[in-house]
């Protein structure tokens, strides 16, 4: 029986690389297809728990009926949004442990993640009702452990965006491509340094309206000094990591300061035009729904690069039965993405406060977590360009010996 299944997941296999993008989503029993359903049900976790966070007093009057929900304060706002976190984590943990250390596509593990969607469609609704019959208590511990996970996501994204990066610099400058990527990588990486001083300005002119907006100042001079940092470094004869790297590290690091100073709560004084007016408009709307997407895109996209955190790289071929990527790490971002979500919905507190409708990842604690891993990316970066040239020369000394 399970013969016959594993020999039709090999045939499959070789279907599914062999069709087109579009035909693979005519089968919904193949790895590649599957990817994109689970980012489908995570981006309907997140909208649950912001619906639960916004709405969720008008419309889940039924909540009060719940024992551990204490007239619904328990099961609705931050502490809603670590209860429907809390489901989004077990089923992808759930996922993670049941789908770690498949290899190939025939066998079970690998039909079950890539089929049986019934079974899982249950599963995912059962585990998402179920932290609502928690206890306060519980809820409380995993919002102190969905910190940590957070971090653990960010940490993983941050690994996966600069190996993308040295990625697609070591392809461009590779002996097949380095002539004719000459060019092409002299104007990207001039785009990308011309955008950075561009938003570095901006964010000094929006951001810096008062010479008392010292933090302000701090974050966005510090962004400089690093940019400047990150160049100097890449372009210096022993490392010669080239000047798109930096540039690119450089777009990633102004973004993130944009983000961080954009989470700065009650910040009106340190915002040129800002308005105090707590209604909601149609930027602030656009702004959640990109973020939201972009998490989710973020998520979906470092949970299928799972090569890049290979401690030993084998460059032994791929087998025509050997799965796309590993379905135990991508289940693993996910569960990880579901607590960081929740971290970005409350703005990383998880006591009970009040939280502005379509708002996301505000608060001085969101703004820190961003400086934070802004710095922590260029330390990451500074310490992979310049690792090699360390090591070369320490087996320099030790041959010498």
């Amino acid at each position: 029986m399970e013969t016959s299944g594993g020999g039709s997941s090999v045939q499959g296999s070789c279907i599914f690389k062999a069709d087109t993008w579009c035909s693979q989503f005519r089968n919904w029993s193949n790895p590649w297809m599957a990817r994109y359903i689970y980012a489908l049900m995570f981006l309907i976790a997140n909208l649950l728990a912001w619906a639960v966070r916004d709405y969720g007093r008008g419309a889940l009057t039924e909540m009060e009926r719940l024992k551990g929900c204490h007239g619904a304060r328990d099961c609705l706002g931050a502490e809603g949004v670590l209860r429907v976190s809390l489901g989004c984590f077990i089923f992808y943990f759930t996922m993670f442990l049941s789908t770690t250390g498949t290899s190939k596509m025939r066998g079970r593990r690998s039909n079950w993640h890539s089929g049986w969607w019934s079974a899982k469609i249950i599963l995912w609704i059962a585990f998402t009702i179920i932290p609502f019959v928690l206890p306060s208590t519980v809820i409380r511990l995993y919002g102190a452990i969905a910190h940590f996970g957070a971090g653990v996501f960010l940490l993983i994204q941050l690994v996966s965006v600069i190996s993308f990066i040295t990625w697609l610099n070591d392809c461009c400058q590779s002996d097949k491509r380095a002539d004719r990527c000459q060019i092409h990588i002299m104007l990207l990486a001039t785009m990308a340094y011309v955008i950075c001083l561009v938003g570095i300005i901006s964010m000094y002119i929006w951001y810096v309206p008062q010479p008392t907006c010292f933090l302000n100042i701090f974050f966005i001079t510090w962004t400089l000094v690093l940019l400047q940092l990150m160049t100097s470094v890449s372009l210096h004869p022993k490392v010669n990591a080239g000047i798109l790297t930096p540039g690119l590290m450089g777009l990633y690091i102004v973004f993130i300061c944009w983000c961080a100073i954009r989470s700065e709560r009650g910040g009106g004084k340190c915002v040129r035009n800002e308005e105090t007016s707590t209604k909601t408009d149609w930027l602030t709307i656009i702004s959640f729904i990109v973020a939201v997407l972009a998490m989710v895109i973020a998520t979906f996209s470092t949970g299928i690069d799972s090569k890049c955190f290979q401690l030993r790289k084998d460059d032994k071929p791929d087998e025509e039965d050997d799965v796309p990527y590993g379905y135990g790490f991508f289940h693993l971002v996910f569960a990880t993405g579901a607590m960081y979500f929740a971290m970005l919905l409350i703005g990383w507190n998880t006591h009970h406060h009040p939280i502005r409708k379509w708002t996301i990842d505000v608060g001085w604690t969101s703004t820190w977590v961003k400086i934070v891993n802004e710095w922590l990316a260029v330390c990451v970066y500074l310490w992979m360009v310049v690792a090699p040239v360390i090591w070369k020369n320490r087996q320099s000394i030790v041959g010498a010996v």
